[in-house]
């Protein structure tokens, strides 16, 4: 298998808070490169084979945070999912300087891997009654139902685990005429489901404003135009935003995202969600799913948990 190799530019002092939000994505085995270590080392007449001209220039205090994903179309959902989560960073008001926490790739032309991915990306099947279908690949559809999608540079391909268990849980819990929101949208993938499955409406939310245009223009693929809203910004800081989710109750709230921004949602969801109806969890790797499971049971009961790799999706029913 070839590999990606990326890396997240910050501060020297925001190191171990970009870390642990890519941990939370699920990330694992990185490298830190230090601009101040490296000055030092060499200021000490240290000797190096290579040396990143980016890092030896850049400002004291910078660092690079390496990592690898698969050169696929797997890989690509993984960095979108890693950058999105470092990018949270941002509004969460941590008391760092994150610096620019700019991400770049290595070995193929960061232009290159935005767009070679797609010859990786291939129709394929979800639980027992979805197929995922790119825009740019025929399917027949073999009587299933076909969610089309183009996800531009947004996460939500649906090769990702978390994904796909939020799909099949949506393939169980919605029977017709339902209506859903999506928090933390994405490309629209989960609405978009939820909406062929027979769900009457649908509410998209992402804190990206580039999820919009690509959830509607999703949403277009799969000829959905009536009872689909996208909207973007930030779900817990915004009152405003909070208000318009809230001017209406929901039969199923789903929000694939992580730990810590689903408990964050916890209080949102559960003023939103109808008695009786379900929310629906994923982005939990297994060490974060107890605190997830703790937050839920404030307004919900838990009814389903299912596992993929490494990777947890927890649902609940309003109480």
């Amino acid at each position: 298998m070839n590999w990606i190799e990326a890396c997240v530019y910050t501060t020297t002092e925001a190191t171990e808070a970009v870390i642990a939000a890519l941990a939370e994505a699920g990330v694992s085995g990185v490298v830190i490169e230090d601009s101040v270590d490296l000055k030092n080392f060499l200021s000490r007449g240290g000797q190096w084979d290579y040396i990143d001209e980016e890092l030896l220039n850049a400002p004291d205090g910078e660092a690079c945070i390496k990592f690898y994903v698969s050169d696929n179309a797997y890989g690509y959902d993984s960095l979108l999912l890693a950058e999105r989560t470092v990018m949270g960073l941002v509004d969460m008001d941590i008391g760092l300087e994150l610096g620019r926490l700019r991400f770049e790739t290595e070995q193929v032309n960061d232009e290159d891997w935005l767009n070679n991915w797609k010859k990786y990306y291939k129709p394929f099947e979800v639980g027992e009654r979805l197929v995922v279908r790119p825009e740019w690949e025929e399917y027949n559809g073999n009587g299933k139902k076909v969610v089309t999608l183009n996800p531009g540079h947004v996460f939500g391909t649906g090769l990702h685990q978390s994904t796909q268990l939020c799909m099949e849980q949506l393939e169980s819990i919605i029977k017709g005429g339902e209506s859903v929101i999506d928090l933390g949208c994405g490309s629209g993938i989960l609405s978009i489901t939820a909406m062929l499955l027979g769900a009457q409406s649908a509410l998209a939310v992402d804190i990206d404003k580039n999820a919009t245009d690509i959830a509607y223009g999703n949403a277009a693929l799969n000829g959905i135009i009536d009872g689909y809203r996208v909207i973007s910004g930030d779900a817990i800081a915004d009152s405003l935003l909070r208000e318009d989710i809230c001017s209406q109750v929901y039969d199923v709230a789903v929000a694939n995202i992580v730990a810590d921004v689903i408990i964050a949602l916890t209080g949102l969801a559960e003023k939103c969600v109808k008695t009786d109806g379900f929310i629906i969890t994923s982005g939990i790797i297994r060490e974060r799913a107890e605190d997830v499971r703790k937050a839920l049971l404030h307004g919900f009961e838990i009814v389903s948990e299912t596992v993929k790799d490494e990777w947890f999706c927890i649902a609940g029913k309003k109480i």
